[in-house]
Order: structure tokens, then C-alpha cells, then sequence
């Protein structure tokens, strides 16, 4: 296992994600310093990247870890933390949540848009806040990029108010929810086309969120692993046959 890496991304969110990723831990194993912020362009998406250094807490990852021993290079991002991790109190969780709504808030005032937020935990733990009303489309983009680009502005503007970073995922209608079911179903397609043709499956470049997603759903194929390979925005998951 990894237990330091300096990665670049377009905004400080997506290099910590690729860091994790590479690492192949949870977000609460880690500590980070920024070395550099991201230029100016729309969403931290374009000019002068955003550069982490990103390590392991002491202790965060024992050796008893449900991790493959065939896979310890492999890029994904879905080994768990220890359970000596510190777990947050009710009260921090909530004050998490209203500050991830808060921050949607304003961006739907900004945009003149009117919705509700409805909030709940998810598989992983992680903060959901969905986002719900008329006309949300405009929310979730061409590919859900639009929808990215919101889950990193208010994961950046939480996690800058409160000094603090835990998962929290943005999502829109439920569309995140029915993207997952989708992504799954495209795992499984891959793990079986893998182990028929006997080759490496290259699916395409997708988000952090999907290429966990599709790394989850595969865990316990034993007839595959996945790994991660090339560089945001252009990384994707690749399905090996053992």
C-alpha cells in the first residue's frame, strides 16, 4: 500500500480524490497539505492545477485490511479505513449537512433556481443531500459534469468553513442514485466480456465517483480486479481476468 502521494488535479477536491484512489483508502485515513491551489477558470478546471501531497494517518490502515494481495498497485479507491478512525459525533455529522445545504442554497439563489434539499446517509456513510424541484436537468449536465462541477463547489466551500473533510455527495433528483445502478450494470458487463475474451476491458474515462462505483461493484467478482490508469480528466477503470 501507498503511503504517500504528491498528485495534481483541476481543483484541490479532484486531487485529493485521485490520491485516495491511488492510495486505495477512505478519506478519513489520510491528512493533506496543499502545495499549490488551482489557477483561475471556470470550476478550478482550467490554468495552473491544483497540487496535493496527501498521506496515511499513523495507524489509519492495519495489515488486516480487506485488501487482495494481487492488487496493491491497483488504482481503486474502495479499500476501508480502520476502525480506529475517529468517528464524528451526531451533532458534527449535523453541522456538516447544514453547511453542505447552506452552501446549495446560495448557489441556487445565485441562480435564480428554487428547490428543496432532502438529506440522508448513504452506503458508505457519506452525507447525500439531494437536491429536488422542477425543471433539475440544468443541475446534472450532459453526463452529470454539471452536477460534478456542483458536488466540488460545495464540497470545497463546506470543507473550507468548517476545517473539515468528509464525504458528502451532491446529488440531483435522485440522478446519482440511478447512475450508480447503471454503473453497475456496466461493471458487470465488463467483468463477464473479461473473463470471456480473456483480455483487459478498458472503459472510459469517468469521474472519481464512477470509477469507485464500478471498483465496488466488482470487490467481490473473483474472477477480475479493476484498477485505475491514466490522468484526470482522462482516468478510467480497467477490468483485468485473473
Amino acid at each position: 500500500m501507498i503511503d504517500e502521494v504528491t498528485i495534481e488535479g483541476p481543483s484541490v477536491e479532484d486531487a485529493i480524490d485521485s490520491a485516495l484512489e491511488e492510495m486505495g483508502v477512505q478519506q478519513d485515513a489520510v491528512e493533506y497539505e496543499v502545495l499549490a491551489e488551482p489557477g483561475r477558470g471556470l470550476f478550478g478546471s482550467s490554468g495552473r492545477p491544483a497540487r496535493v501531497r496527501v498521506w496515511l494517518k499513523p495507524g489509519a490502515v492495519d495489515s488486516g485490511d480487506d485488501i487482495d494481495d494481487d492488487t496493491d498497485d491497483d488504482e481503486s479507491d474502495v479499500d476501508d479505513a480502520s476502525s480506529e478512525d475517529v468517528e464524528l459525533t451526531d451533532d458534527e455529522l449535523d453541522a456538516i449537512a447544514d453547511a453542505g445545504a447552506e452552501a446549495i442554497k446560495e448557489i441556487l439563489r445565485a441562480l435564480g433556481i428554487e428547490g428543496s434539499i432532502d438529506e440522508y446517509e448513504g452506503d458508505e456513510g457519506e452525507i447525500i443531500l439531494d437536491i429536488t424541484g422542477d425543471d433539475m436537468a440544468v443541475l446534472i449536465g450532459r453526463h452529470g459534469r454539471t452536477l460534478d462541477a456542483l458536488q466540488v463547489i460545495v464540497s470545497t466551500i463546506t470543507n473550507r468553513r468548517l476545517d473539515t473533510r468528509y464525504p458528502l455527495v451532491v446529488d440531483v433528483s435522485g440522478y446519482r442514485h440511478r447512475r450508480r445502478v447503471k454503473l453497475e450494470e456496466i461493471a458487470r458487463g465488463a467483468a463477464d466480456r473479461a473473463v470471456r475474451q480473456r483480455r483487459a476491458v478498458q472503459l472510459r474515462p469517468m469521474s472519481s465517483f464512477e470509477r469507485r462505483v464500478i471498483h465496488m461493484a466488482l470487490r467481490e467478482d473473483r474472477r477480475v480486479h479493476t484498477e485505475s490508469e491514466g490522468m484526470e480528466p482522462r482516468r478510467m477503470v480497467v477490468v483485468h481476468p485473473r
